[in-house]
């Protein structure tokens, strides 16, 4: 009996020493990607259920507060869609998220309207969009982009500004807009609205859209709404006055009117997961620098979050050591990319011979600086710092197809062994 014992004792020893758990990793995410929070955006305060689930995890590792207790205020404007949305085309009524989107600057209107039909390429015709602009006074202006592309970036960016003129100009007398695409549906956030909506309808080339459409939209802009960061830390062993700092966003886009929600499981329900994980390791095993774990809100507004905090930081930003940012982590078929590489080369060069030594990953690919997260805030702020992302696998991206069910979280665990030993070698 003894025997048994010990050998399962000494298989199971490397993985509580890695503090992984693909169960508590996997509940995390399908709680977090669940209805439940309502995609994390700003309708029915998904954005505050989820960060109360947070904090109660924070307790639950046992991590300390720099407050009394874990929570970071601060104000954002967003615009949300709560209730009605309808967009019936040739008797058609079409089902948000799967067919179309709205754009989130987009403001509330309702009723039945004729149309007017412009092809893209038409538009570098001056003639033709001043005749698009007369004949789509009262009436749905559906500006036609697909199986066109542009011949150069010159012509690309005189098109994009061309249809942003189109879309929201007060001067242009149209109801609003439908672009025609057949691209993948891409759906954001916004802090503003404007004074039209903009439908983005997905259908293959040989769709005809007719000469009237039905349309409702019910929007909300919403000022001043109070949301949040989570913050807790453990404190070093043997120099506590140092930090190693690791954050992850947790908003997401929320709801699609009443029945539709953004699931954001890969975005950023995986870096939320990875972040608490890291939290239970660290638990476990007393860090020699004090390590504090930072769950940010409204980066899908701007990186807001990110920015109120490096602004209202609570310890002096100078005195942290290092700073990886995780977002997008649930994948890694094809390894991982490291924004800032280029940046900290010293860093970057630790991560990578630390992957090769132990073959956790195919690949640690490095990338140059840029703002596309929450690291960007710190990294102005002369923190040094990584974003990493991991790569391959599913294409699920703001939309309502980044679900915990189909999230395949390939290398998770080694992932996180990697990010062990790298916050382990400072």
């Amino acid at each position: 009996m003894r025997k048994v014992f010990i050998s399962i004792s000494l298989l199971v020893l490397p993985i509580l020493f890695y503090g992984q758990d693909l169960n508590y990793t996997k509940n995390i995410i399908e709680k977090l990607a669940s209805t439940e929070f309502k995609g994390r955006g700003y309708v029915e305060n998904g954005d505050k259920l989820a960060a109360e689930f947070i904090s109660s995890e924070y307790s639950n590792i046992g991590l300390e507060s720099f407050k009394k207790d874990y929570f970071q205020y601060f104000k954002v404007d967003v615009n949300t869609f709560p209730d009605n949305l309808l967009l019936k085309v040739n008797n058609e009524i079409l089902e948000p998220g799967k067919d179309y989107l709205i754009d989130p600057m987009s403001s509330s209107v309702k009723g039945k309207f004729e149309t007017h039909i412009i092809r893209k390429q038409d538009l570098l015709n001056d003639q033709k969009v001043r005749e698009a602009i007369q004949n789509s006074i009262n009436k749905f202006l559906v500006i036609d982009e697909r199986e066109f592309e542009p011949d150069n970036a010159e012509e690309k960016k005189k098109l994009n500004e061309l249809i942003n003129f189109l879309k929201y100009s007060p001067q242009i007398q149209t109801v609003g807009t439908i672009i025609l695409t057949n691209e993948k549906l891409t759906w954001g956030a916004s802090t503003i609205q404007l004074t039209k909506p903009t439908f983005i309808l997905k259908r293959e080339k040989d769709f005809q859209i007719g000469n009237k459409v039905e349309v409702k939209v019910d929007a909300e802009f919403i000022k001043n709404y109070k949301t949040q960061n989570i913050i807790g830390y453990i404190k070093g062993q043997e120099i506590p006055d140092t930090f190693l700092v690791l954050t992850a966003h947790y908003d997401h886009l929320g709801k699609l009117g009443k029945n539709v929600y953004i699931p954001g499981a890969n975005d950023n329900s995986s870096g939320v997961a990875m972040l608490l994980n890291l939290a239970k390791y660290f638990k476990e095993n007393p860090p020699k620098y004090s390590i504090v774990f930072i769950s940010l809100g409204a980066e899908e507004l701007g990186i807001l979050g990110a920015k109120y905090y490096t602004e209202n930081p609570l310890f002096d930003l100078k005195s942290i050591n290092f700073l990886v940012n995780f977002d997008l982590a649930g994948t890694g078929d094809d390894g991982i990319k490291v924004v800032n590489a280029t940046v900290h080369e010293n860093e970057f060069a630790k991560l990578k011979d630390l992957n090769e030594t132990n073959d956790y990953l195919v690949a640690v690919k490095s990338r140059g600086a840029a703002c596309n997260s929450d690291h960007c805030m710190f990294h102005e702020k002369q923190v040094p710092c990584f974003y990493i992302y991991t790569l391959g696998g599913i294409q699920a991206y703001h939309d309502i197809y980044d679900r915990y069910e189909t999230l395949p979280l390939t290398e998770f665990e080694d992932y996180a062994k990697l990010m062990i030993d790298f916050f382990e070698s400072f």
